[in-house]
């Protein structure tokens, strides 16, 4: 009989799914024996404990414990208004990790004395389809038209803008306002003239206690910044004297780690402002430097600030708010370089980096 036409008999739906025998041996076993034959384990191809395990925390890499604070960034950084426009800048931001972006407030940008509530409800819409926060107002305007200047009409003009910076925060629901309530110096101006401490200080209150009223009928915070330049409100103390006169819960603190940084330290700073901070600006600074500048200021990590003290600080004060990277030199080349070099810096100062 012919037994090579004979059909053979069906297999089983189990026997099709078993692996092939090479006579009593399986395909896996085979390959088994074949790596015990030149030394190498079968684990080496399959998962696992320890490669699904997390790496333990490494202060080299980031911070060992995480902060519950938010990354923002300030436009100063992108390459706005010359190269990038502000939808641009704010979808890097978002692209990069951040959480905010702090916009700035100038006489001839998206946010200037030319818009209004319409342009700005745009903004805040835009920024809500991004999905990034507007984490405060900031502007330059507060040196050309200081709040103490002994120019009459520049320190109207001051009041004036700064009201301008207060109504655009509210129209694009935003609470937080920088404000440099005055300056006894001006070292990158040589339009200004020196004004007394103690004048400097009584214009400061008068300013500041005008644009209080407009800021507690708007629901927005006027933020006070340390600043060393500008030789006023030198100390923890007296800044916290300062924004506890005028007894209102819209007057607070806008720290900056950079501004203080030649001479003193922020970590000292924190804990005696309290939470009378309402905003943060990181800003690195390097003590290795004799140019007291602008241009003293680093890249962030690129300097001698103490982050893990910083951080620590905050935290014991209870500060959940935003940490906002300022810097004024985006980058010639490739700036979205820097964006993203920041957003990395900041995860490993917060502990984010796993």
């Amino acid at each position: 009989m012919n037994t090579h036409n004979q059909a053979e008999p069906p297999k089983s739906p189990a026997a099709a799914t078993e692996p092939a025998r090479v006579g009593t041996i399986s395909r896996r076993d085979a390959l088994k024996s074949t790596l015990a034959a030149v030394g190498l384990s079968a684990l080496a191809f399959e998962p696992t404990v320890a490669a699904q395990t997390p790496r333990p925390p490494d202060a080299r890499r980031g911070s060992p414990k995480r902060y519950d604070m938010k990354k923002s960034i300030n436009l100063w950084a992108f390459p706005y208004p010359q190269r990038m426009t502000l939808r641009e800048c704010l979808q890097l931001a978002k692209d990069a990790g951040f959480e905010g972006i702090e916009l700035n407030y100038d006489l001839d940008n998206d946010l200037s004395p030319k818009s209004g509530a319409k342009e700005y409800h745009a903004i805040r819409k835009m920024a809500d389809e991004i999905g990034i926060q507007i984490s405060g107002l900031c502007s330059f305007l507060f040196w050309p038209y200081p709040l103490t200047s002994n120019d009459a009409a520049k320190r109207e003009r001051g009041i004036e803008l700064a009201g301008k910076i207060a109504s655009a925060a509210h129209d694009l629901g935003v609470e937080n306002v920088l404000v440099v309530p005055g300056a006894v110096h001006i070292p990158w101006r040589d339009d200004h003239e020196p004004v007394p401490n103690d004048v400097c200080d009584r214009r400061a209150r008068e300013a500041v206690g005008q644009l209080a009223k407009q800021a507690e009928k708007l629901k927005v915070f006027l933020n006070m910044e340390n600043i060393f330049f500008n030789g006023y409100l030198m100390t923890p103390m007296e800044m916290n004297a300062f924004v506890d006169s005028f007894s209102s819960e819209y007057v607070r603190v806008h720290f900056d780690t950079g501004n203080i940084s030649m001479f003193q330290h922020p970590e000292h700073w924190i804990p005696i402002l309290g939470q009378r901070t309402k905003n943060i600006h990181l800003k690195e600074f390097t003590k290795k430097g004799t140019d007291y500048s602008l241009e003293t200021f680093r890249p962030l990590l690129d300097g001698t600030t103490n982050w893990p003290a910083v951080t620590e600080a905050l935290d014991q004060t209870g500060y959940r708010g935003f940490l906002t990277f300022e810097y004024f030199h985006p980058y010639p080349h490739y700036p979205e370089a820097l964006i993203h070099q920041t957003s990395d810096s900041l995860d490993r100062i917060l502990g984010r980096k796993a």
